[in-house]
């Protein structure tokens, strides 16, 4: 492991996720809702699911975001204090919250998506609007995902100045590649943005075909995203790709892949990292029924800063990360609300 990721622990200093907070509205499928003038919400947004993910688990978590100046933003910022969030740095401007709707039990990748963003205060954000040097004073790693730059050609430019910045003052960068199809609408492919930012990143997280989309890396024609493949064929590409990607971008010392594959009305769900020339992998975790989706990949993402950031042996990493993400299927919240214990006795220690 690289010494820039590997000393983390020894300076106890903030991991900072950066990204849109967001609401989501979850209707039922059946209408019921409008019969009981009942509309489920949770608070929450990738990056915020990381930061909140850290501060249960006791790593030094801060959330930068920005939001309306109003009564409604105020309350959800306050409550991410009481969750022992950093939220000093958060920004009050714009004219508001970012929403989406997901009816019950869908995935976010699905066509059931319904998103309300355009104009929030976090897609109005500007070059030159947030002071980096004040906001990484006393912060180690630095997160966001690819949905950030996806919103608009504007927020992929505070991105870049966001990592450029971080690199500079030798903070740990982590990307997660989550594609939303959804999000891409203002001109620009994946392939257009992310190649840049990539490059300052020291940690990337996706999966094989996220990777090919949005970086460029080779995948076999014929792999589809049904799994209806060896396992051997998997990890393969896993391999390659990750090969490619540390070729690529050459500041990136890890690279992990995740599978996730609908089995049922449930899920087959295994990991794969690669660092120091070798695959480590994750056991396979299958399930009849889940209750929800959303947060799960947040989760693994999380639980790969944790393993980095307490220099855990790269296998405990991936084996608590990959559990966390299980885990976080059985939940009906954005975040986790499962502490590092409750994710241990999840942990399947044998099966390789």
């Amino acid at each position: 492991m690289s010494d820039q990721i590997s000393s983390l622990s020894k300076k106890r200093e903030k991991v900072l996720s950066f990204g849109e907070l967001l609401l989501r509205i979850c209707p039922d499928m059946d209408g019921q809702w409008l019969k009981e003038n009942k509309l489920p919400f949770y608070v929450g947004g990738a990056e915020l699911n990381v930061a909140t993910a850290l501060a249960l688990w006791n790593v030094p978590s801060a959330y930068l975001s920005a939001v309306p100046d109003n009564s409604i933003a105020h309350e959800i910022v306050d409550d991410l204090a009481t969750k022992n969030i950093d939220i000093s740095k958060m920004i009050f401007a714009g004219n508001r919250l970012g929403l989406y709707y997901l009816p019950k039990g869908k995935d976010l990748k699905n066509a059931g998506v319904i998103y309300d963003r355009a104009h929030s205060s976090y897609s109005d954000l500007q070059v030159n609007q947030i002071n980096w040097d004040e906001v990484f004073e006393g912060v180690s790693w630095f997160h966001f995902s690819a949905i950030c730059p996806a919103i608009n050609q504007s927020v992929a430019d505070v991105c870049l100045e966001a990592v450029k910045a971080a690199s500079a003052k030798g903070i740990t960068i982590s990307l997660d590649l989550n594609y939303r199809a959804k999000l891409w609408k203002y001109g620009k492919e994946p392939i257009d943005i992310l190649p840049e930012l990539a490059r300052y990143c020291n940690l990337i997280m996706g999966n094989v075909w996220a990777a090919n989309k949005m970086l460029g890396t080779a995948l076999h024609t014929d792999l589809k995203t049904d799994g209806a493949y060896a396992k051997e064929t998997l990890l393969q590409q896993a391999t390659n790709t990750s090969k490619e990607i540390l070729s690529l971008f050459p500041a990136c010392k890890v690279v992990a892949n995740t599978f996730r594959f609908d089995y049922g009305k449930g899920i087959r769900y295994s990991t794969a990292i690669y660092t120091e020339n070798q695959l480590s992998l994750s056991a396979e975790y299958v399930s009849d029924e889940i209750l929800d989706k959303v947060g799960s990949g947040d989760c693994y993402m999380a639980g790969l800063i944790y393993g980095f950031y307490n220099q855990l042996p790269v296998q405990d990493v991936i084996d608590f990360a990959t559990a966390a993400a299980y885990d976080k299927l059985y939940i009906p919240s954005d975040a986790t609300t499962s502490t590092v214990t409750d994710i241990e006795k999840r942990i399947i220690r044998d099966d390789k």
